[in-house]
């Protein structure tokens, strides 16, 4: 079966057609290109802005003309991961989708549910003649992923509406009402390079078939960090058995929780066969601390070509030990929301290369001061390793607003429609609204959004039957939308 025949086809038919345009961060121009084409396609009033955020007008059905404007908001791009053995270019190749069990899922990579889903659902009501609904704004924004850099840049004025509905949430049947602020940490080691020693031989280590995830929504799943498995293995292998470094790399992007790691070592031959006993030990305790969330997980050391050079001792040595007690994972619990993650840090990229180690982690938290705290714990640690360490990307929370008359509202549209009242939450992701609201603060803000798991890897999948039940809701919230 096709994506295309499930319903709402609108709906389908948009994100098929968004699954044929590659759109990874920062090289979504096609996908931008052809939403403004969309806009002007139905004769509605387009605006590419000077980002590349595109936003489309759709006037209020008659008779609906005094209602507050709403404004549907989602991101063009999407997170670009694949698993190691599939040939992908997310630059160039479509997304392949298959269907299994009531979900949607790629074949080998992500989805792009994260927010595809969104652009699909605000295309389907721009171009839809028969719905109800008062005046209606899309705006869809570039680079949410490495830098929401569209919601950044978003000038003061070029929007009309009162309410934003942000689409970009991920469980059926709640509202969002809050997230979490970001920073991103940037560390860097330079070292020298040594020649590798007489009697060395090349391996390389990897860790592979972890589950990966969202860094904000999954970070709470207790899955295993690729490089935190990385550097547990490989220090007793250096320190006990005088193995050299000659390179790492593992994880890609700050948002996504490193699926997979890789470290290029020169050791002595003789000492191959206490290496591989270090390393299924390390397998082995892992297994078990991460039995009911990682039963993929494979540590394996194999035998390569020589490196060329080796990073100096030092240096290696202290980026391992420096990575081995950065802080990963949540840090603490919400006391204002029981369930939810306050404070939590991905490690999320460690790679080599030209003289460099760079370490990538993004801090999130819905409390500054403990945003701040943790920062200076990260960085304390990696200088006195003798690293440079900076700070940017730094964006804010959003603050709950329980008195929103769009929350009311939506909330006995929904139970009007399904029976029971949503729940409604705050969210340790980060969502663009808090960046929003602080350009445009007289704006009524919320987020809903179809069933997705696993974003942010090649496991993303979208739930069929709640992308009907989200729709009808989205259609409904439109036709009750609060009187000016």
């Amino acid at each position: 079966m096709n994506i295309k025949e499930l319903k709402p086809e609108r709906v389908w038919n948009h994100f098929y057609s968004l699954t044929q345009i590659p759109r990874p961060s920062k090289k979504e121009g096609q996908a931008v290109l052809f939403l403004e084409k969309f806009g002007k396609d139905l004769g509605l009033e387009t605006i590419k802005d000077q980002l590349g955020n595109i936003i489309i007008r759709k006037p209020a059905t008659p008779g609906m003309e005094n209602r507050k404007g709403i404004i549907l908001q989602a991101h063009i791009d999407m997170v670009p991961q694949k698993n190691s053995d599939k040939d992908h270019d997310f630059e160039k190749d479509p997304i392949e989708t298959r269907i299994v069990d009531g979900w949607v899922y790629a074949n080998g990579t992500t989805l792009g549910a994260d927010n595809g889903m969104g652009l699909a659902v605000a295309m389907a009501v721009l171009e839809d003649k028969e719905m109800v609904h008062g005046p209606v704004e899309a705006l869809f924004t570039i680079d949410e992923e490495t830098g929401m850099t569209g919601a950044r840049g978003l000038k003061a004025g070029i929007l009309k509406g009162d309410i934003l509905i942000n689409l970009d949430s991920e469980d059926e049947g709640e509202l969002y009402v809050g997230c979490a602020g970001g920073l991103d940490a940037n560390v860097t080691f330079k070292y020298s390079e040594e020649q590798v020693p007489s009697g060395y031989a090349g391996y390389r280590l990897n860790i592979t078939g972890l589950k990966g995830g969202h860094s904000g929504m999954d970070i709470i799943l207790g899955r295993g960090n690729a490089n935190k498995v990385m550097v547990r293995v490989l220090l007793p292998i250096m320190e006990e058995l005088d193995a050299r470094l000659a390179s790492v790399e593992g994880g890609s992007l700050r948002n996504a929780i490193p699926r997979e790691a890789f470290a290029t070592l020169a050791l002595p031959e003789a000492n191959y066969q206490k290496a591989l006993e270090i390393v299924n030990s390390h397998l082995a305790q892992l297994k078990v601390e991460l039995s009911a969330h990682e039963p993929d997980l494979k540590i394996t050391l194999e035998k390569c070509d020589t490196p060329a050079k080796l990073i100096d001792k030092t240096t290696a040595v202290n980026m391992v030990k420096a990575v081995y007690v950065c802080p990963n994972g949540v840090e603490r619990m919400s006391d204002a929301m029981p369930g939810l993650v306050e404070t939590s840090n991905n490690l999320a990229i460690v790679k080599s290369g030209d003289g460099v180690i760079e370490i990538k982690t993004l801090m999130r938290s819905s409390v500054d001061s403990a945003k701040d705290i943790l920062a200076k714990s990260i960085a304390c640690g990696f200088e006195l390793a003798g690293a440079e360490v900076s700070f940017s990307g730094g964006y804010p929370g959003w603050k709950p607003n329980m008195d929103s008359d769009i929350l009311k509202s939506m909330k006995v549209v929904y139970k009007d429609l399904y029976g029971n009242e949503p729940e409604v939450k705050a969210i340790h992701a980060g969502l663009e609204c808090g960046i929003l609201g602080g350009t445009y603060n007289n704006w009524d803000m919320i987020s809903c959004g179809p069933t997705i798991r696993s974003p942010h890897s090649p496991d993303e999948r979208v739930n069929i039957e709640t992308v009907d039940k989200w729709w009808k809701f989205v259609v409904e919230v439109l036709k009750n939308a609060p009187v000016k």
